[in-house]
């Protein structure tokens, strides 16, 4: 698969009209009231609130539901408030100690944790982000090569010139096949994870373009950033994302797995869907969660800043993706997280909104699986007022 197809699936049809007809009969409006918990969220109250079609909403979760799309959790917070929560039954890949991976049919639930895919690279930018504000990376300009001196038989006058700013844009110019049901085995990917020392694989590579001259998807280049940050801090990214993260977000449970004993930032990371829509949520606010800065305000713009254009209708940030979509005959802008199979964490600073999606179509990169996928985000849309 090329690299602009595969780019272009991964975010779904971003300029897709949003319209369509009504999806069902009339729902109870309260069919997807979220639950409180001791979690940090402010839910929305039984009564609805006008800015948030709730039975519009049933009736998209019911329409998923009947047709047996295999979508397993939709949750959307408006204005801060966690407006709608929905499950469902579906067939998921659970890792097995004996056969790798296993398809699974599982009911999910609020307490479900959840394969997020590539939308742990965005979660590993906020890692990220958080390691320059404590000092102990000093700027995205260091060159790559300086933070891995046992390996400075790779170094060459092209890779020097590969600073962490292109590793969080995903432009190092290495030459570079990303893992896709196309590739099979037959990837960089799982040579990476097969190889003795992974960031050697991935620095050994041969530079195909100039750094900094153009997007190309590399998850190589989150093997390089998991390194970095473990280097940087003396702790792996997991085990600092817990501390500087996700212990002041109140996310108390969640698997990050290590390869060679290095977090998986390209993939690896599993979270409760209300812990995604709250990663959702410290973006939105500008890195604060209840009153409390997290991450810079600095680095939530900066990393949501347009830097590279990677496809005709999808910039990149650093590790965010930028996107718009059409409502109302307009467009309107957003901030994505989003993972292979249908993990989707979307941002609508306009609309004061996120979306946080989890699906199983890991396995399938068909226009038909991308546009159901893309249609829950664009059912949503439907459902919420503009601003005033």
């Amino acid at each position: 698969m090329r690299r602009r197809q595969f780019i272009s699936l991964l975010g779904g049809a971003a300029l897709a009209q949003i319209a369509g007809p009504p999806v069902c009969a009339d729902s109870p409006a309260n069919c997807a009231a979220p639950a409180k918990r001791d979690d940090g969220w402010s839910v929305l109250s039984a009564s609805g609130d006008n800015d948030v079609d709730q039975a519009a909403l049933c009736r998209m979760a019911d329409r998923l539901e009947s047709s047996g799309a295999n979508i397993h959790a939709v949750l959307i917070a408006r204005h801060g408030r966690l407006a709608f929560e929905r499950y469902f039954r579906g067939s998921d890949e659970v890792a097995s100690r004996f056969f790798g991976v296993l398809v699974k049919d599982i009911s999910f639930d609020a307490d479900t944790l959840h394969n997020l895919k590539s939308c742990s690279k965005s979660v590993a930018s906020l890692v990220v982000g958080i390691a320059i504000d404590q000092g102990f990376i000093r700027s995205i300009d260091e060159p790559v090569v300086s933070f891995f001196p046992e390996l400075s038989e790779l170094r060459s006058p092209d890779k020097d010139r590969i600073l962490l700013s292109h590793v969080l844009t995903m432009s190092m110019g290495l030459k570079w096949v990303e893992a896709t049901p196309a590739t099979g085995d037959d990837n960089d990917e799982v040579r990476m994870h097969m190889a003795q020392d992974p960031s050697r694989y991935v620095l050994g590579l041969p530079v195909t373009a100039p750094a900094g001259q153009g997007f190309f998807y590399n998850t190589g280049a989150l093997t390089l950033l998991s390194a970095i940050v473990r280097k940087a801090t003396g702790r792996p990214l997991d085990e600092f994302a817990r501390t500087v993260l996700f212990d002041p977000l109140g996310i108390n449970e969640f698997e990050w797995s290590r390869v060679k004993g290095d977090s998986d930032a390209g993939g690896g990371l599993r979270l409760r869907p209300r812990d995604m829509a709250k990663i959702g949520q410290l973006v939105l606010a500008g890195g604060r969660w209840n009153d409390r800065q997290i991450v810079s305000k600095a680095w939530i713009e900066a990393s949501t800043t347009m830097k590279l254009k990677a496809d005709d209708y999808q910039s990149y940030g650093y590790l965010w993706w930028l996107g718009r979509s059409r409502l109302n005959g307009r467009l309107v802008p957003w901030i994505g997280a989003l993972g292979r199979g249908g993990q989707s964490i979307r941002i609508v600073p306009e609309l004061d909104l996120v979306v946080a999606v989890t699906a199983g179509y890991y396995q399938d990169y068909s226009p038909e699986a991308f546009k159901l996928q893309y249609g829950v985000f664009r059912d949503v849309l439907q459902a919420v007022s503009p601003p005033a």
